[in-house]
C-alpha cells in the first residue's frame, strides 16, 4: 500500500455499521477491527450484536469476544490492542476498517489520548474496595478534595469516572483535570483516515432498534442474560451494562414482568441511540456521511474514497 490507510465506519446501534463494514472489506481486501465497547466481552454475542459466524467467514474480524465478562476493560485496554492489531494488518497487506459506535474509542484512535499511565491492578482493587465498603459518595467526597476540578465535573452517582480520576491521582500523584490538559498522545501519528459516518434519521434509526430489540430476544438474549446473571457477576461491571443487560435481569431477579423488561430495554437502547446519533453528528468530522442506516445499497462514493 502506498499509504497506511484505516477506514473507520462509525455511527449509532442497529444503523448497518457491520455490514457496511464487512462490504468495504470484500471490496478493498480489508480486515474489520471491532471498536465496540461492550462487543469485546465474551458470552453475549446476542445481546451486543457481535457479528455471527457466517459474518466472520466471510472477511476476517478481530478484537471481537476477547475479554471475559468478568474484566473491567476500558478504552486504554482496547486502544493497546487496537494499535496493534491495525499495523499487523498492514503486514499482512490488508487494510483496517475499524467499526464501532464508541465515539470514545474512534475518537482516542484517531486524535490521541491523554499521557496518564496504565493504573495498576493493585490500585483498581483498593478504590474499588473502598466504594464496595464505604460507598460511592464516600469516593466522590474525597476525589473533590484532591482534585476540585474533576469533582465538580463528574456527577456524583457516575462510578466509573469517579473511580477512574481517584485511581489516576492514587497513582500518579496529580489530578486528572492536570493529566487533562497536557499534549495528547498519538497511537497512529503514520495513519491516513477515511471517516464514514453514518446518521440516519431518528424516526428510522427508533424503528430499527425496536425490531433489532425483538430478534435478538428470538435468537436467545434472554437465556444469555440469564446465564451471566447466573454467574452472580458484579453489576457495575462494563459487560453487565451493556444496552438490554440490566433491564433483563430485573426481570430474572422478579422485580418486573417480561413485557415491561424488554420494553425498558427498548426505551433506553433508543435513547442510547440518539445520543449517539448526536454525538457523531457534531463531533466526528467525515469524509463521506450516509444519511439512512444501511441495508446493503452499497455508495459507489465510498470505494472511490478508499481507493
Amino acid at each position: 500500500m502506498s499509504e497506511n490507510k484505516v477506514i473507520i465506519v462509525a455511527g449509532p446501534t442497529a444503523s448497518g455499521k457491520s455490514k457496511l463494514a464487512i462490504d468495504i472489506a470484500l471490496s478493498v481486501h480489508g480486515v474489520v477491527v471491532n471498536a465496540d465497547s461492550m462487543q469485546v466481552y465474551k458470552d453475549m454475542p446476542v445481546i451486543s450484536a457481535v457479528p455471527t459466524t457466517e459474518d466472520k467467514e466471510k472477511v476476517d474480524h478481530r478484537l471481537y469476544e476477547i475479554f471475559a465478562p468478568s474484566f473491567r476493560g476500558n478504552v486504554v485496554d482496547w486502544l493497546k490492542l487496537a494499535v496493534q492489531e491495525i499495523r499487523n494488518i498492514w503486514k499482512e497487506g490488508k487494510i483496517p476498517i475499524v467499526v464501532g459506535g464508541t465515539g470514545l474509542y474512534i475518537e482516542n484512535l484517531m486524535k490521541g489520548t491523554t499521557p496518564i499511565p496504565a493504573t495498576p491492578d493493585d490500585i483498581r482493587q483498593k478504590v474499588q474496595k473502598m466504594i464496595d465498603e464505604q460507598g460511592l459518595a464516600f469516593v466522590h467526597q474525597k476525589l473533590k478534595e484532591v482534585d476540585p476540578k474533576s469533582g465538580e465535573k463528574i456527577a456524583p452517582n457516575d462510578i466509573t469516572r469517579t473511580k477512574r480520576a481517584y485511581e489516576v491521582f492514587l497513582h500518579t500523584g496529580e489530578p486528572m483535570s492536570v493529566w487533562q490538559k497536557k499534549p495528547l498522545i498519538q497511537n497512529l501519528p503514520e495513519a491516513k483516515f477515511y471517516v464514514i459516518k453514518i446518521c440516519p434519521s431518528a424516526e428510522e434509526l427508533d424503528e430499527l432498534v425496536y425490531k433489532r430489540f425483538d430478534k435478538m430476544v428470538e435468537e436467545g438474549a434472554l437465556e444469555e442474560v440469564q446465564k451471566l446473571y447466573q454467574r452472580k457477576l458484579d453489576l457495575r461491571l462494563p459487560a453487565m451494562k451493556a444496552l438490554g443487560v440490566p433491564e433483563l435481569i430485573e426481570y430474572f431477579k422478579g422485580k418486573t414482568n417480561i413485557y415491561t423488561a424488554v420494553q425498558n430495554a427498548k426505551l433506553h437502547t433508543r435513547q442510547y441511540a440518539k445520543r449517539q446519533r448526536t454525538w457523531f453528528k457534531n463531533r466526528l468530522k467525515a469524509d463521506f456521511e450516509l444519511k439512512k442506516c444501511y441495508k446493503g445499497d452499497f455508495p459507489q462514493e465510498v470505494l472511490e474514497l478508499i481507493q
